[in-house]
């Protein structure tokens, strides 16, 4: 069937939350769901908005966003209580007794994640470091802050600018990036929108102005095309199968333009059409059958299926030329990819029979690695000083856009964009680091600094006897890890020549 290119917006009422969560789990407790309601209604009460609305319009509006995501009662029911504690004379004890500790402890985590009393640079960085404790304790945490975040963001207009502006900058800066990561694209697509609007208002209105110009000529082709797509592919034999058009994100489509000297005629995929299939044999199938209808532009076939994305991702992707000369770009993926594509680790959540919980992310349902490493690297960064030195390797090692990059062994490198030669060296190990004199890239003899692009396959060249790296790789170096490890072999080497110069050595 044909999907729609932009839903309505949900009614903020329970009996639309409670609908909403049953299309996706028949089975779901709706009683308890509406008995949080009413348990959140009571206790705000005397609460209301900047708005002017109730203020039960909040946690109902997190509760929709989180259901949006196809997430369990347990976290919608966590979404609307999760401002109580903080907020009502209720306690966490109280819900406790209400709701159970599974609730209760994914309650206790927004509250610790919510209070936060620094400004500027300290309150950014306290921001960064609650955020990765409350992923790798327990991500759902984080799925209900993107969810509170994004309807804070759709209602800023009520407050003052200035804090319009920073609520929406560490949006733009700090959730949306996580989001990308945890490869949830739809929640980092929404919250980017919501943020850009704040913080670069000229920029949105012209990028907004350009999106919107001929979209009634725009979507009347694109439905035309989506109707033949449905055809051309039924008629070759796939049954179970759905075709979807997609808006680009004004966000992302601002990105592409500042890539591309503002020129729209060079963005490809303006217009997109999703096709979902039942089978992988079925994405591969339909490739086919549209290259065969239309002619595709040489160079734009991607294959993320064999070779997802760092966060997950995993469709094909061609871009063909259709009806009257016209750029189209087709995603191409089952039910299942587009699950994940769409809402990423939060695809995995569910809970068995008895109600423990049951995620398919990592052994007994943990945060992946380098959300776990990330928390590492909090807990030792006690010294205020040193983490604000290093808070920009961190923004670049969570925060950039994610390369893959291939040994000749064909394992996959995971990356930040725009990392070199001798990052990539670190990466695989830290002796392969200290001993690199050279590098091959896609089998041509390299310089050590040279930046990586995605897919491309690198063989460091080593010495056994090299006693270090170079001390002005740091110039260069993107990732954490290898300019750690290279200021800790500078360090040590000068402690070394330090002691034999003491008298007696």
């Amino acid at each position: 069937m044909l999907g729609r290119m932009s839903p309505k917006a949900p009614a903020h009422t329970v009996d639309a939350l409670v609908e909403r969560v049953r299309a996706y789990d028949a089975n779901a407790d709706a009683d308890t769901i509406r008995l949080a309601y009413d348990f959140a209604k009571e206790a705000h009460k005397e609460q209301k908005r900047a708005t002017g609305e109730p203020y039960i319009i909040h946690p109902l509006a997190t509760a929709m966003n989180l259901a949006e995501m196809r997430l369990p009662a347990p976290i919608i029911i966590a979404g609307l209580l999760h401002d109580v504690p903080e907020d009502t004379p209720r306690t966490l004890e109280d819900v406790r007794n209400a709701f159970g500790e599974d609730v209760a402890n994914m309650v206790a985590g927004i509250t610790k994640l919510g209070k936060i009393k620094y400004r500027g640079m300290e309150r950014y960085i306290e921001n960064l470091r609650k955020m990765f404790l409350a992923m790798a304790a327990d991500v759902r945490v984080v799925f209900i802050k993107f969810a509170d975040r994004l309807h804070n963001l759709e209602t800023l207009d009520s407050i003052p600018p200035k804090k319009q502006y920073r609520i929406a900058l560490e949006s733009l800066e700090i959730y949306a990036p996580i989001a990308n990561r945890l490869g949830m694209g739809e929640m980092k697509g929404r919250l980017e929108d919501a943020s850009f609007k704040y913080v670069l208002p000229k920029e949105y209105a012209w990028v907004k102005e350009i999106a919107a110009s001929g979209r009634a000529e725009k979507e009347a082709y694109l439905t035309r095309i989506m109707e033949k797509t449905e055809h051309v592919l039924r008629d070759a034999g796939l049954k179970d199968l759905e075709v979807q058009g997609r808006n680009k994100h004004l966000y992302s489509l601002y990105r592409k333009l500042l890539k591309n000297e503002r020129n729209i005629a060079r963005i490809y995929d303006l217009i997109a059409v999703r096709v979902i299939v039942d089978s992988l044999a079925d994405c591969y199938a339909a490739l086919g059958i549209i290259h065969a209808e239309w002619t595709p532009l040489k160079g734009r076939i991607k294959d993320y299926i064999a070779q997802p994305k760092p966060n997950g991702y995993r469709s094909l992707h061609t871009t063909v030329f259709c009806e009257d000369g016209e750029i189209v770009e087709f995603q191409i993926r089952t039910k299942e990819m587009h699950a994940m594509n769409e809402y990423g680790i939060a695809a995995h959540w569910s809970y068995d029979e008895g109600g423990k919980i049951n995620m398919g992310v990592g052994p007994k349902g943990r945060p992946p690695e380098w959300v776990r490493e990330l928390a590492e690297i909090q807990r030792e960064m006690e010294d205020r000083k040193a983490y604000i030195k290093s808070l920009e390797d961190l923004k670049i090692d969570v925060f950039k856009d994610r390369i893959f990059v291939f040994t000749p062994k064909g394992d996959v490198i995971d990356l930040p964009e725009d990392s070199t030669c001798v990052d990539f060296a670190y990466a695989i190990h830290t002796e392969i680091g200290n001993t690199t004199v050279g590098a091959k890239v896609n089998e041509e003899v390299a310089t050590l600094d040279r930046i990586l692009k995605n897919g491309d396959m690198v063989e460091i060249l080593v010495d056994k006897s090299r006693k270090g790296p170079n001390p002005d790789w740091e110039k260069f170096v993107k990732t954490r890890n290898a300019k750690s490890k290279i200021r800790q072999t500078a360090k040590s080497s000068l402690s070394s020549w330090i002691k034999g110069m003491l008298p007696g050595k």
